[in-house]
């Protein structure tokens, strides 16, 4: 049983990821191809079983979750839609969000903001 979760760029939602992701082929790769195959049995297993937002009602974990604005890999919406769910829920949850940021915290001054951050997290939820 995890204590607390860190999210850094987290996938939510598999089926719009789909959608608003620059990279498809690794979706594509990852989930056995497109939601919207029914008769793609490992891609229907992966949206059925494996897609997080099926999960929601099982969380309990506190999470802090990162997000770059300009994260075309796994747009910001994936993580605002984590973060409402925990909220919704009262779930202990901080949302973290690097507007100048892409897939990668890269410049010293946010690198610097999410090292304290990170720590201090886990000194709160540990």
């Amino acid at each position: 049983r995890f204590k607390s979760f860190i999210v850094h760029n987290g996938v939510f939602n598999l089926q719009s990821m789909y959608g608003t992701t620059e990279e498809v082929f690794f979706t594509n790769w990852d989930s056995g191809g497109p939601y919207w195959e029914k008769d793609n049995a490992p891609a229907q297993k992966t949206y059925s079983q494996f897609n997080p937002i099926n999960m929601v009602n099982k969380w309990d974990t506190p999470m802090l979750i990162v997000q770059g604005g300009v994260d075309f890999r796994v747009p910001i919406g994936q993580g605002q839609e984590a973060f409402q769910a925990a909220q919704l829920q009262g779930i202990k949850s901080r949302f973290l969000y690097f507007p100048d940021e892409n897939h990668w915290v890269l410049k010293p001054q946010n690198a610097m903001v999410w090292q304290r951050e990170f720590f201090k997290w886990l000194k709160e939820t540990l």
